[in-house]
């Protein structure tokens, strides 16, 4: 296993973190067998990963009592947990966003679910326009100093926000957003014109969720199928990557991984990691066989010529309109 320091902070982290949002019940292509989650998460750390990444929302805490099991046995101070606060977890109101008191609530709740003291990376899942950043902001800077959390982050928003939000914490001194997650990878490129010129810029870490396009990029699907099973066949965003600009992207990718004698999902990682402002890809593995695969990548070697051949065939929607300029 290679590691990192997460941006800027001293913190190190694996080149790969183990992504949990499929531990749980809540979807019919999730993992409901716990055993089977402690499988993965106990081979993932023996394969050197230290970083792992969960949500309370997802299956509603389930994922992170998982996790929490899983982690008893191993030495705490070795692992980097990181979680995220947002969404709805339950009903009526107080019960979702980034209120002072939802987001003091919930970290109780993830702290006992995840049976840890602190939490290494605490993260706001998604924007919140009904709350100030300030408020947000504040409340997260109090679980730092209180030692309930040890660094934020922040997921999923536009350049401005995370902007914004970076400006309030320098001009009222609270801790600085040292993480963002961003959905990035070969189909999925728009955050190369919105948060990460911004992360490259402010030292900020990256950790990006789908690296694979929601299988998309293992080459799984068929070209020319109707897939009616797996993730897109419920998922609707998955399916939606089905278009002739991201097929020739696979086409490529499939290429590169051919020469390369590896696999699709190896060379898409593989970009991913080859790519400065990125620490850590957010890999989802169903079976331990994926999870030996996608950190196979990390012996997938690529050269400027080969990255250019695997861009080519995309060309990002913010391309198109500035060259309508």
């Amino acid at each position: 296993m290679e590691y990192t320091t997460l941006g800027d902070t001293g913190l190190e982290v694996s080149r790969f973190c183990l992504g949990c949002m499929n531990f749980g019940s809540d979807r019919e292509w999730m993992i409901s067998d716990e055993e089977k989650s402690h499988e993965i998460i106990d081979r993932a750390i023996d394969l050197g990963i230290n970083f792992l990444d969960t949500a309370n929302v997802y299956s509603r805490g389930e994922s992170e009592d998982i996790v929490g099991d899983a982690i008893a046995e191993y030495d705490r101070e070795e692992l980097v947990i990181a979680t995220k606060v947002y969404g709805p977890m339950g009903e009526g109101p107080n019960k979702q966003g980034l209120s002072r008191k939802h987001i003091l609530d919930q970290v109780e709740g993830s702290l006992d679910r995840l049976d840890t003291d602190y939490i290494d990376l605490y993260q706001i899942h998604r924007w919140d326009d009904s709350t100030p950043i300030e408020e947000t902001l504040h409340a997260l800077d109090h679980l730092v100093e209180t030692g309930k959390v040890r660094y934020i982050g922040a997921s999923t928003m536009a350049a401005w926000q995370f902007t914004k939000a970076l400006y309030e914490s320098d001009l009222n001194d609270y801790a600085r957003f040292s993480c963002m997650q961003p959905q990035y990878n070969l189909v999925d490129r728009q955050e190369e014109e919105n948060v990460l010129p911004v992360c490259a810029e402010e030292g900020v870490g990256v950790i990006p969720w789908s690296p694979l396009g929601g299988g998309f990029l293992t080459g799984k699907y068929d070209r020319d199928g109707d897939p009616d099973e797996g993730r897109a066949a419920t998922d609707e965003h998955t399916h939606e990557r089905f278009t002739d600009e991201n097929w020739q992207v696979l086409d490529a990718v499939r290429e590169v991984a051919d020469e390369k004698d590896a696999t699709p999902a190896q060379v898409s990682l593989a970009w991913l990691l080859h790519k400065d402002v990125v620490d850590a890809p957010i890999i989802g593995p169903r079976s331990i066989d994926h999870l030996e695969e996608n950190v196979g990548a990390l012996d997938v070697s690529l050269d400027d010529a080969e990255m250019d051949r695997l861009e080519a065939p995309l060309e990002p929607a913010w391309s198109r309109v500035i060259a309508d300029l």
